[in-house]
């Protein structure tokens, strides 16, 4: 009998973080063992829950969560990230111009449908958060991949942007605070990428989602408050910053030069339409999280949870032999270098994947974020400090016996 494939489509689609690897630890699971999964920026698996009065206020409303809503999402959520959007000093933004999602990923997939035709490119960063990649590959789009130079705190290289501007590119990513690298953009680097924007009339898609996941007294800017004859389109939401990342309640403020981008709105319109509306219970936790107390403000300050959990990881990855980690000024992960001359590695994939088999512990090769080389890991450091101790211990013994 005839057998069905996959769609040509996903060809060259490709998420790695959930690939082969995780499927070889929920094996291992499967057998009785215990796996700790440093793969994804999971809040909840590591006790970092949800604020009390965010699940209450949800559980007290769940009777308004019955029907659908307004396709956009609910009048109160999006008048919450409005006024959110204004404290961010982002100028000139109405409530109609306020899409909420099932999380992010959603709305960065509905926009790049929206947005690209076959061939259009979007500039996207590497090392990235690779749905970006597979969104707009999806789309029909070609992802062209610029560097970040992790000798200048993985900030975006501005001249390899230059040079891979072309007449078909319709757009360009900026993550930052930054997936995987933990690197947070000063101003100067913002003006210039609206600048590159301005000159070739390219549309900045913003993921902010880890906005208020900032240490040492790191300033965020939310690129969309710089300029206004530029379009934006910033995504933020609640899985990080509220730890609520099982809600799904993310959202996408357009911005700047929207007299120009009439169309293309119409378009998102449409297929915010075609899915009716977004997962309302979750909607209704947005004003309470926006407008009440900011506990991340505590977790992130020196003596917090995630300060100390971060200080452990990075001082331990950086004394083992071979192993250079810049520090992450925001968000949840550390993005080490293993040297090639301690590390001959050939496939980073393999690599995972042994340490996985011999140490129980699961983590997300570099080159699925999109980049060239074999030498990088990304590390996620939400588990308690006692228990990252213990995990940079076995992979600096791992490490060790792998060199020799």
């Amino acid at each position: 009998m005839q057998n069905y494939f996959k769609s040509a489509k996903l060809d060259n689609v490709c998420y790695e973080i959930r690939g082969v690897v995780l499927r070889e630890a929920r094996r291992l699971e499967e057998e009785g063992h215990r796996v700790l999964k440093l793969n994804i920026g999971n809040p909840a698996a590591f006790e970092l829950d949800v604020p009390e009065e965010i699940q209450q206020d949800v559980i007290y409303n769940m009777h308004q969560a019955q029907g659908y809503v307004e396709s956009k999402g609910l009048f109160s959520a999006r008048k919450a990230v409005m006024h959110y959007s204004q404290q961010r000093g982002i100028p000139r933004v109405d409530i109609d111009d306020i899409y909420l999602g099932n999380g992010v990923s959603e709305l960065i997939v509905m926009s790049m449908q929206a947005m690209l035709n076959t061939g259009d490119e979007v500039l996207i960063p590497a090392p990235d958060y690779p749905l970006w990649t597979a969104a707009v590959t999806l789309s029909s789009g070609k992802p062209v991949h610029y560097r970040c130079d992790e000798q200048q705190n993985w900030f975006p290289d501005i001249d390899d942007i230059k040079k891979k501007i072309t007449r078909r590119t319709k757009a360009i990513v900026l993550i930052n605070p930054n997936n995987p690298t933990g690197a947070v953009y000063s101003d100067e680097l913002l003006r210039q990428v609206i600048e590159l924007a301005r000159k070739h009339n390219l549309i900045i898609l913003a993921d902010e989602i880890y906005d208020k996941i900032l240490y040492d007294g790191t300033v965020h800017t939310s690129i969309a408050s710089l300029a206004e004859d530029v379009l934006f389109f910033t995504y933020n939401g609640l899985s990080k910053n509220y730890r609520a990342a099982g809600y799904r309640s993310g959202w996408m403020i357009i911005s700047g030069a929207k007299h120009r981008a009439r169309d293309l709105i119409e378009g998102i319109e449409m297929l915010s339409n075609m899915r009716l509306c977004a997962n309302v219970p979750a909607q209704l936790a947005i004003q309470t999280a926006l407008g009440g107390y900011q506990s991340i403000n505590d977790l992130v300050a020196p003596g917090g949870r995630l300060y100390e959990q971060r200080e452990t990881t990075w001082r331990m990855l950086n004394d083992i032999p071979g192993v250079s980690c810049v520090k992450p000024q925001g968000a949840l992960y550390m993005f080490p270098k293993l040297d090639p001359k301690h590390f001959p590695i050939a496939n980073d994939e393999k690599l995972v994947l042994d340490l996985l088999l011999q140490e129980k512990i699961l983590l997300v090769q570099g080159s699925a974020f999109n980049i060239d080389d074999k030498q990088h890991l990304r590390v996620v450091f939400l588990p308690r400090q006692d228990t990252m101790a213990d995990a940079m211990g076995r992979l600096a013994n791992f490490l060790e016996h792998y060199r020799q």
